[in-house]
């Protein structure tokens, strides 16, 4: 089952919750863009490899790239959140709290935006979804057990394989250039660093777009009155709409998530900084791949730990990185509780 464009504005003149629910999923993808993307480009900006403007135009272009072709490569990570959660039953209710549970991922977004604090958009799109689906059916029916458990892989993927790789890429590097005079590696490795961040932000985009064409789905098939739709293929017209607000909200800024990821936790030298980039990157390729919804922030920033804890842990600002695991940590009750009382309020008021 598929949808073109002119179906699509059809639709939309016809169905004013379809309009609703449109501007609310890419109100989130805008802000994905523009709280999450920004720690793609945040080891550039620290080693001076790039401006912060060079840095998030970049990032906007690769954002955008990654969205279009990996969703044309591998679209399972659409399917997984689709399937994640059960808005079955009355669409209208179900219409209702889907709208419900965007409005509250915005909203814990852009608080963590607000104090500079690198929390997971991906995090936040789970637990919102999953709330308001307990608020609508009544439990924790509203939940699919065995697509949570990729959810649950994914954390654990994104948490100790980023860390692992960051600290084997650097050591890798070191070991390669050990007889090279670091002076006459400078030009290389920022060009590297460059190339690094830009793979980080394709990678990007192929994750956290495809999570949030899966949400536009559900949206469009409940505001059709179809709430058990299965079998979907994702329009080119909805990759190219959702990779560029998405690159719209990265070029906006974000600057306060590259100081707290890039200059705050820890200080990077260019080739460490390529280290943590590519080593993240390749985390995220095989979690795309693979078809496990895993965290952008999480496998980079624990990637950039691992870089660091590589040349000694006091290296690691330990006090920022404990503030942003108690994030982490929190994103799940925090934004699933949020969206389970916004779903309650709105059913309650439409």
């Amino acid at each position: 089952m598929s949808i073109s464009l002119t179906e699509y504005l059809n639709q939309l003149a016809a169905n004013p919750a379809l309009i609703i629910i449109s501007l609310l999923t890419l109100g989130v993808v805008l802000v994905n863009g523009w709280t999450d993307a920004p720690n793609a480009i945040a080891t550039c900006v620290s080693t001076r490899s790039m401006t912060p403007r060079k840095a998030i135009m970049m990032a906007a272009v690769f954002n955008f790239l990654g969205v279009f072709v990996m969703t044309m490569i591998n679209a399972t990570v659409v399917q997984t959140i689709y399937n994640m959660v059960d808005f079955g039953g009355d669409p209208h209710s179900a219409l209702t709290a889907l709208c419900a549970a965007l409005f509250a991922i915005v909203l814990w977004a852009t608080a963590a935006w607000y104090f500079g604090i690198p929390t997971s958009e991906s995090h936040a799109l789970i637990a919102g979804l999953s709330g308001a689906a307990i608020a609508l059916q009544g439990g924790l029916g509203g939940i699919n057990g065995s697509e949570w458990i990729s959810v649950i892989y994914g954390l654990i993927l994104s948490s100790v394989l980023g860390f692992a790789m960051g600290w084997i890429v650097v050591k890798f590097v070191e070991l390669i250039f050990r007889n090279i005079d670091r002076r006459k590696t400078q030009g290389f490795f920022q060009k590297a660093q460059i190339a690094g961040g830009a793979a980080m932000a394709f990678m990007h985009g192929a994750q956290d777009g495809q999570k949030f064409m899966g949400v536009f789905m559900l949206g469009l098939f409940l505001a059709q009155g179809q709430a058990n739709a299965e079998n979907f293929v994702i329009p080119v017209w909805l990759m190219i709409l959702c990779s560029a607000v998405m690159g719209l909200g990265t070029s906006i800024g974000g600057y306060k998530i590259i100081k707290a990821v890039g200059m705050d936790m820890v200080r990077l030298e260019k080739y460490q900084g390529f280290s943590a980039d590519m080593a993240a990157a390749g985390c995220l390729l095989i979690a795309s791949v693979t078809g496990i919804p895993v965290s952008t922030t999480h496998t980079k920033n624990t990637a950039i730990m691992g870089v660091a804890a590589a040349k000694r842990l006091s290296a690691v600002d330990w006090g920022i990185v404990k503030e942003m695991v108690w994030t982490w940590i929190l994103t799940f009750p925090g934004c699933g509780l949020i969206g389970y009382i916004m779903a309650q309020v709105f059913m309650w008021i439409f």
